[in-house]
Order: structure tokens, then C-alpha cells, then sequence
């Protein structure tokens, strides 16, 4: 985002960027102490129909939910059924591995992203059903349609899968942050067995129902029983056009990873929780001890940046605490942020995979705030490297969950390539290289005992070099 989008209207600038990244429909919403002090919405929920997209439009929000998946923990926790620091085997006796670190893991660790695990293919094949019945899964961004594996349906066969994956942990409970969509599972599974109740019923009674998010659900059956809901679109593998790709994706095993489907109003009064100690709409949802657990930034994952519990968290936001999550799925680019001292939420909602819909939101609040539209809580300083140094970091990396990265050295610029998209690379640092622009965040290199590099962290997550 440069200086010539700065001086333009905002919602000028946020029409052409909805226009430039092809997204059908989309919905931006700010509250301040509840109040709405500014939306806007863009295009459709259904082009063909011309139908327009407003705050109670449903669309998915993908890994948002790994919020509601805690605040559901914390919910256990307060009613003395389970603490966050008890060993998972503990209610999970089908992981047991005598001697092995998973005795060790705890609620905690999986909450945080903290366990140990390394991507794995659970998610692919929880969801295997939809990608099969999908002709548009094609284009979607990771590599889900040459796996061979099975079709995980029930929490035993999630269980049984895990159990039984032989892969190399990253480290020690707590040594690692990676982002683990199967640590989530593992808390959907928890949630249900210690309350008795189907995961999607708990949280729907103890934090949907009492929150007022009368339009938030799990089941895809009520997608038939509303009218205003969004139809998905997909971006054609050329990044050309898009095309509507109505079947919704499910994963009944892992609903607790992103399967919310909620609207831009829901979330908003959802966020007030965060800012209001608790309490929502004058109902009381979990205690200040509790939200304060869960915006903790326990994890330090990338310099300025931290996780609490299914929340990221900026500690210094332009002075403030920022709370924040995205999501990203087959036909949803979701982010929902808020400032905790100043009462400020916001929330958008799309209806296509892979737009920097967060970069988008942000932008929004820095307008709202009186800052430049590109401006930026933290500030990196780039050093030259030269080719002989850059060298080793070159190779491929490739995770079970279907990512493929490839980083490259041409002409002394080193770039990556993720999702048939390739980026150029600075370093900020000894091991940090970011993005031009800082969408992407952090990409840092890990070594092994002998100095050479065997995985990256990127999206958060920890990705093996091939042939290490």
C-alpha cells in the first residue's frame, strides 16, 4: 500500500483492492464500545442473482472458530472439569505412547500451538468427502488431491490416525510455536468427551446462544433454512477470474478447526467479550479471569508477535494490545481483530479463498485511527547478503497438510514460491526474510546441529526441507 492509496477516500481505495483481488462479496464492520462507527459492504453474497452482501450475510470464517474452540475449554475449566495444565492423555487415552513426549503434552500446549507436532494430514483427510465431491478443489491452494489416505469421519478414526502417523515431533512440549490445525482436533474431541455433548452443541449453548449470535452454526443443514447466506466463488488457478463453487466443505471430525459459519454482526458482538471482561450484550459468557488466560500472549512466535489461547496477540499495537485471527478456506477469507483498551472491534468476511483480507481490515483501522492507511506497528531493518550466504537457504519444503514451497536464488534475489505465487525475499536479521510488502509476515530458518537448514517456518508453521 503506497502514499497515492493514502490520499484517497478510503472506501474508494478498499472498492479498487475488493475489484483488483476478484472478490465477489465482502463485508467490513468496526464497533467502537459496541457501536458501529463504520461498515462497509462490496459486491454480492450471489453475483448471477445480483444478491447484495450485509452484516447478517452468513459466510464461513474457517480458523476464526479455533477462538470459540477455547473460550469452550475455558468454559470446562470454570466449571471444574478439566484445567488447561492436564496431560491430554488424560482424555485421550487412545495417544498413549509410554515414554514418549506425548505424556507430556497438555491442554495448554495444544492451545497455544506449542505441542510438538509437526503439519500432518489429518485435516486432508477429515475433509476428504467434500475435496472428492468438489470439482473446484482443483484450484484451491494447497495440494489435497494427491493424497491417498483415508477418510477420517468419526473423533475414534482422528484418534486412530494420530496414533498411528509415524512423524518426527519438532521438539519437547513448549520448545516450538507451529500452527497445528490437529492440535484443535485433538480439543474438539476433548470438549465433547468431557461435557457429555457433541462439540458443535456445547459451544453453541454455552458461548453462541448466550453471546446473541442467533445466525452462527456448525451444521450445514441450516444453510438451507436461511436465505441470507453467501454463495462461495473459487479463483480460477491463473488468478483470471473467479466462478462460483457453491458446495460448502465439511470435516465432522474437526469441526473445531474452522467449520463456524457466522455473520460480520455475530462476530462484532461476539469480539465485545474480549474488551468487556467477559460479558456480552450484558451476559456474562466466561470470567475476566478467563478472557484475560485467553489474550495472554503466552508464545512469542515471531518478534512483536504472540499467542494466547486461539488468538493472536500484538502486545504493542500502536501502544494498545491487539487481538486478533484469520481464516482461510475453500471460498472464506475472514479476520477479526480488537483492541482491548480502547473498546475497538473489527471484522471482515469474504467469499473467496486467498485474499489478504487481515491486510485489508487493518488498513481500515488505521484510517479510523487518524494513521496513514500502510502504517505499521513494527519496523524492520534489511541487510544486504550476498549470493555465497544465500545459498543455503535454498532447497524445498514440504508438509503432510499439502504445503509445497520452494525457495530460489536468481541474480542474488532470493524469492519463495507458494501456491504457484513467487515473492521476492529481504533479511531482516541473521535468519528472518519477509515479504516486500509484510503480508506474509516472517519466514525463518531453522538449522540443524551441522549448520545447514532442515525446515522453515512459514504461515506459522514448521516445514521440512526434502531430503534431510
Amino acid at each position: 500500500m503506497g502514499e497515492t492509496a493514502a490520499v484517497k477516500p478510503f472506501h474508494e481505495y478498499a472498492r479498487d483492492y475488493v475489484e483488483k483481488q476478484l472478490i465477489p462479496g465482502a463485508i467490513i464492520g468496526i464497533d467502537s464500545d459496541g457501536e458501529r462507527m463504520y461498515e462497509l459492504e462490496f459486491g454480492y453474497r450471489n453475483v448471477a442473482q445480483k444478491l447484495p452482501v450485509t452484516g447478517d450475510t452468513v459466510f464461513g470464517i474457517a480458523s476464526m472458530t479455533k477462538s470459540f474452540t477455547s473460550a469452550g475449554i475455558m468454559k470446562l475449566q470454570e466449571l471444574g472439569k478439566l484445567s488447561v495444565h492436564d496431560r491430554i492423555v488424560e482424555y485421550l487415552p487412545e495417544l498413549k505412547k509410554p515414554g514418549t513426549q506425548v505424556e507430556r503434552i497438555t491442554l495448554h500446549h495444544l492451545m497455544t500451538h506449542t505441542a510438538g507436532y509437526p503439519p500432518l494430514a489429518t485435516h486432508v483427510y477429515a475433509r476428504k468427502n467434500s475435496i472428492e465431491q468438489d470439482p473446484s478443489a482443483k484450484d484451491y491452494g494447497l495440494d489435497l488431491l494427491s493424497n491417498p489416505g483415508p477418510h477420517i469421519e468419526t473423533y475414534d478414526e482422528m484418534l486412530a490416525f494420530m496414533a498411528a502417523d509415524d512423524f518426527e515431533w519438532l521438539g519437547e512440549p513448549g520448545q516450538f510455536y507451529s500452527y497445528s490445525n490437529d492440535s484443535y482436533g485433538l480439543l474438539g474431541v476433548i470438549i465433547s468427551r468431557v461435557s457429555g455433548q457433541p462439540y458443535e452443541e456445547f459451544i453453541e449453548e454455552n458461548v453462541l446462544k448466550p453471546a446473541g449470535m442467533k445466525n452462527s452454526f456448525y451444521s450445514l443443514d441450516r444453510l438451507d433454512e436461511i436465505e441470507n447466506v453467501t454463495t462461495l466463488y473459487m479463483k480460477a488457478k491463473d488468478g483470471s477470474h473467479v466462478y462460483e463453487a457453491p458446495l460448502w466443505w465439511d470435516a465432522p471430525s474437526m469441526r473445531s478447526v474452522g467449520y463456524l459459519k457466522s455473520t460480520a454482526n455475530d462476530i462484532l458482538r461476539y469480539l465485545e467479550m474480549y474488551w468487556n471482561e467477559g460479558v456480552v450484550g450484558g451476559t456474562r459468557i466466561l470470567s475476566k479471569e478467563s478472557v484475560e488466560q485467553m489474550i495472554h500472549p503466552h508464545v512469542e512466535y515471531e518478534p512483536g508477535r504472540c499467542y494466547g489461547y486461539g488468538l493472536r496477540i500484538v502486545p504493542d499495537y500502536f501502544g494498545s494490545t491487539l487481538i486478533s485471527h484469520g481464516g482461510g478456506l475453500k471460498g472464506v477469507s475472514s479476520y477479526m481483530c480488537a483492541i482491548v483498551e480502547k473498546k475497538k472491534a473489527g471484522v471482515i468476511l469474504t467469499n473467496v479463498s486467498d485474499v489478504d483480507a487481515g491486510g485489508l481490515l487493518l488498513s481500515t483501522l488505521n484510517v479510523t485511527e487518524g494513521r496513514k492507511l500502510d502504517a505499521s506497528p513494527s519496523a524492520h531493518e534489511v541487510r544486504e547478503v550476498d549470493a555465497g550466504e544465500l545459498r543455503k537457504f535454498v532447497g524445498t519444503f514440504t508438509s503432510s497438510e499439502g504445503m509445497n514451497v520452494k525457495v530460489t536464488l536468481k541474480d542474488n534475489q532470493l524469492s519463495i514460491e507458494s501456491n504457484e505465487v513467487c515473492r521476492k525475499l529481504k533479511c531482516i536479521g541473521k535468519n528472518f526474510f519477509i515479504d516486500e510488502d509484510e503480508k506474509e509476515g516472517i519466514l525463518q530458518f531453522i538449522e540443524n546441529k551441522d549448520g545447514e537448514i532442515e525446515r522453515i517456518v512459514y504461515g506459522g508453521r514448521h516445514i521440512l526441507k526434502e531430503n534431510v
